[in-house]
This record gives structure tokens, sequence and C-alpha cells, in this order.
């Protein structure tokens, strides 16, 4: 499915879609610096009943929400060099263990090790706009 958004009030239809999709525990993220990885993460957990305070994991590689259906981890990668620095913080143990994991520039991790179901979303910006792409 494709979304065009020109103003983050746009996001919640972005949302809503994904949220009514969600039939997987793993949700990639791609895109550029600033195409709006985190505020559609952040508007997706509070739409899956999380309370908790919502904020980029880029620091802390991996921050935890609570929900009604279970524990949602969100990942940041971007500053990973390598898998391994993956598995010394124990990534397939989040994996094992969550309602749906949210990874940020995955990149470094799908290529091996990523179970074969999962979605992904691709968000481009242009002059004018962000193309969402979510399969």
């Amino acid at each position: 499915m494709e979304f065009k958004i020109r103003s983050i009030e746009e996001w919640q239809e972005v949302v809503d879609y994904v949220k009514s999709k969600l039939d997987r525990p793993i949700l990639l993220l791609k895109g550029n610096l600033g195409a709006g990885k985190t505020t559609f993460s952040q508007q997706l957990v509070y739409a899956l009943g999380s309370d908790d305070e919502v904020s980029s994991p880029t620091y802390s590689i991996v921050n935890e929400y609570n929900s009604p259906n279970g524990k949602i981890f969100h990942f940041d990668l971007y500053r990973l060099k390598n898998i391994e620095e993956a598995y010394d913080f124990g990534i397939e143990e989040y994996l094992d263990n969550a309602y749906l994991c949210i990874i940020e520039w995955p990149e470094i991790y799908e290529s091996e090790l990523l179970p074969e179901e999962f979605h992904e979303m691709q968000i481009t910006n242009t002059d004018e706009e962000r193309i969402i792409n979510f399969n």
C-alpha cells in the first residue's frame, strides 16, 4: 500500500492502516535521516495502547514500551557497525519476547537473521511530500 503525506497530521492514516494489518511481530522501517521513522513509531506505539513516553532509541539502541497486547521494542540500529553488536545487546531475545519489534535502520541485521515473515515500510522524502510504501 502506498501513501503520500504532506503534514504530521496525515501520519494518522498510515498508522491506522498499519495497525489494522499487523499480523507479524516485526516491522522494519527504512528511510533516510529525517524521513519520519521515529514520528511514525511514536504514533503507532500510542495507537497500540501504550501510555509510555515514546522517544528515539538512537543512543540507547532499544526502547521498551508496555501495551495491552504485550511488550513493544523499538530499535535504532543506525550506529551498529556489524551484526555481532546486535548479538551483544541480545536482539534475538527481544525478538522472541515481544508483541511487536519496530526496527529502524534494519539493514545490518535483516540480511541474515530475520525470520521469514515481517512487515516492511519504506519512507521516501521528496521536496513536497513523503511517500510511504508498506507491505
